[in-house]
């Protein structure tokens, strides 16, 4: 799969700390990174830099992260993840509607920042990729297949699908209507729990009987968890 030093990274904040601890992180992991404090900076920046994933926050002095979205979206293909020290979901929505791909409330776990970036990589940017390493499983959507261990799985078109995108967000709480949505699509009209039903069948030809790969998060949804 593509490595990290393939990929570039801006980190737009305007407190020094967090851009600091962002930039020598994710350096340690291998990534490209740039930064920038305010909203014009990260304009200019990016449009140097051409940056496949922003780290951005929303309040900034000068134009705030809505905007500097709303202008780097606008100018071609860049996964953005806004950051905000609250919980707003009028923050949310807005920065969603503006073409924001994922979203983090400040204070966060870096390994969960690192997650949603290779989820972002492998969503947006899946002309990088050839096979897709992820722990024990590697994804081949070529042949559609997905191995497990060197094993290939025998997996209907919708467990395949199901499982490559649960793996394409490891790490990540999916709710049963996010994975509807994203796997089913927006017109399906079954129930949630048909996600039961084919989380079961996966994990049954997982081995995956204790539920150490595959975990429910009781009133939250899955998690795919792996050494």
């Amino acid at each position: 799969m593509v490595q990290p030093s393939e990929i570039k990274v801006l980190i737009v904040d305007d407190e020094e700390s967090i851009r600091k601890f962002l930039e020598l992180g994710l350096r340690n992991e291998g990534y490209e990174v740039r930064t920038a404090e305010e909203g014009i900076e990260a304009v200019n920046v990016a449009h140097d830099f051409q940056p496949h994933i922003v780290i951005l926050d929303i309040m900034m002095p000068g134009i705030d992260g809505f905007e500097v979205c709303r202008m780097l979206k606008s100018a071609g293909n860049v996964a953005i993840i806004m950051l905000t020290a609250k919980e707003e979901v009028e923050d949310r929505v807005k920065g969603l509607t503006l073409g924001a791909d994922d979203y983090m409330i400040k204070p966060f776990s870096f390994q969960e920042l690192l997650a949603r970036i290779q989820a972002r990589i492998r969503n947006q940017f899946p002309h990088l990729l050839s096979d897709v390493a992820i722990g024990p499983f590697r994804i081949n959507d070529a042949r559609r297949e997905i191995t497990y261990h060197n094993r290939v799985l025998a997996l209907s078109t919708t467990e395949y699908e199901l499982l490559k995108y649960m793996l394409l967000n490891q790490g990540i709480v999916l709710s049963k209507a996010t994975i509807l949505t994203r796997v089913w699509g927006y017109d399906f009209g079954g129930q949630e729990n048909i996600v039961e039903v084919y989380v079961r069948s996966i994990r049954e030809k997982l081995g995956d009987l204790d539920h150490t790969l595959i975990r429910t998060i009781r009133g939250a949804g899955y998690r795919v968890d792996l050494p």
